[in-house]
């Protein structure tokens, strides 16, 4: 069975953005997700695999068999725009996309080129509805 290639590391969060992202808007986006997502999860930022910021963890498992472990929320300063990855595609929470702002819509993640672009309230209430969903039907870092 393949192994999943996005897993926690060691690597420095704040090293990783120093480095990586060579736009000042978007190191001063970046430092702000940081904040924001780690007051929305209570959990502090790790490096997932080489380019995501991840917040928590929950453990999932497919039918297949295939499981694996994933950050409850997460991001990447890409080059040509933000990887949110914040996002459960349930009934429920797709009327919150409507009120987000600009961005697209991938098949894992919202990809948003700024913060300006989007509503951050917004983003909050997708998060906390996705913590929520990860918490009710998986494995959680998230339980109390």
């Amino acid at each position: 069975m393949a192994k999943n290639k996005t897993v926690e590391t060691k690597k420095d969060v704040i090293e990783f953005i120093n480095s990586y992202v060579d736009n000042d808007l978007k190191k001063t986006d970046s430092i702000q997700l940081i904040e924001l997502l780690t007051e929305w999860s209570g959990f502090k930022p790790k490096m997932w695999g080489p380019t995501i910021i991840g917040f928590g963890s929950y453990h999932y498992k497919y039918a297949s068999g295939h499981e694996g472990d994933a950050p409850l929320l997460g991001f990447s300063p890409r080059k040509t725009a933000f990887s949110l990855y914040v996002y459960s595609p349930t009934e429920e929470h797709k009327p919150l996309l409507d009120d987000l702002g600009k961005f697209k819509m991938g098949k894992a993640c919202i990809y948003v080129k700024k913060l300006s672009d989007i509503n951050i309230e917004v983003l909050e209430k997708i998060s906390l509805a996705t913590i929520a969903y990860l918490n009710e039907h998986h494995e959680c870092a998230c339980r109390n």
